[in-house]
């Protein structure tokens, strides 16, 4: 099976990446929905994209970049908490620069993984949590079939106060 959409392809990370993902996670205007509250150090970096040599099975999860066709990295997407016996995981996506959000790379690479899930690993859903007010990943999920099934109350501590989280599943 292909990795590739319509704009987007995705492909495994290289030890070339690490710079990359050094100025994609310490970006303080992703933590919030990333649960990262410190820096990471390039060393910290490498050794995750050590650990990425190993299957889905081994490392219950597995990173993945989005790149537009001609080949420039946009973004990342993630399976995490891979359930192997009840067949599930969690799914999360970046689309990093301003400018490429709106843009349909979100959209594509999320069909693509979906695809991928379900084809290829023989996964029977994908879930996300998603902050109420984060509009764009709502509609981004919605669109991509997953259906609201929970709200978890004051699930996250922000500067403003307590925030409820959603839940969304995708059953195949």
């Amino acid at each position: 099976m292909s990795l590739e959409g319509e704009l987007t392809r995705l492909r495994a990370l290289e030890a070339e990446d690490v710079d990359l993902l050094y100025v994609w996670e310490n970006d303080p205007a992703v933590w919030g929905v990333s649960g990262t509250l410190a820096p990471f150090s390039r060393h910290t970096l490498r050794r995750f994209l050590d650990e990425q040599r190993f299957d889905l099975y081994a490392a219950r999860q597995l990173r993945l970049v989005v790149e537009t066709l001609d080949g420039r990295a946009v973004g990342l997407v993630d399976l995490f908490e891979f359930e192997p016996v009840d067949l599930r995981a969690g799914i999360g996506i970046l689309i990093h620069g301003a400018g490429d959000r709106g843009r349909g790379f979100a959209s594509d690479a999320l069909d693509v993984l979906c695809r991928y899930a379900r084809q290829v690993l023989g996964l029977h859903q994908l879930w996300c949590s998603v902050a109420p007010d984060n509009a764009a990943s709502l509609t981004l999920f919605r669109r991509a079939g997953f259906v609201e099934c929970g709200r978890k109350r004051e699930w996250r501590r922000t500067p403003d106060g307590w925030a409820d989280e959603l839940l969304l599943q995708k059953i195949f």
